[in-house]
């Protein structure tokens, strides 16, 4: 058994799980926006749904910026959390392949 290219699997693997992780999270964060821009049924099950999740994967930015507008206000903030979830996964995608020493 070669456990050099299992060990680079593993570690191929656990780099994909991190930035799909990070995508999905950013996913959910956009779909937000869309819904409240868009303005969205809140008694919609999928709608409270992405909400409840984004509240949780907002942050401290959910509150970052105060703009008067509502809109504008979720448009920034939550924006601002979709792309700190895409630049951090695929930061810790680059550590875990750089520690696990895959190219």
């Amino acid at each position: 058994m070669d456990w050099r290219s299992v060990k680079d699997q593993v570690v191929g693997l656990l780099a994909g799980i991190a930035r799909w992780v990070g995508l999905a999270f950013a996913l959910i964060l956009v779909l937000h926006v869309i819904f409240v821009i868009g303005e969205a049924n809140p008694d919609n099950g999928i709608v409270s749904f992405v909400a409840d999740w984004a509240e949780g994967l907002a942050l401290g930015f959910k509150d970052l910026f105060r703009p008067d507008d509502p809109k504008l206000d979720v448009l920034v903030n939550y924006g601002i959390a979709a792309l700190f979830w895409l630049i951090v996964s695929s930061i810790v995608a680059r550590i875990i392949r750089r520690v696990g020493g895959a190219s």
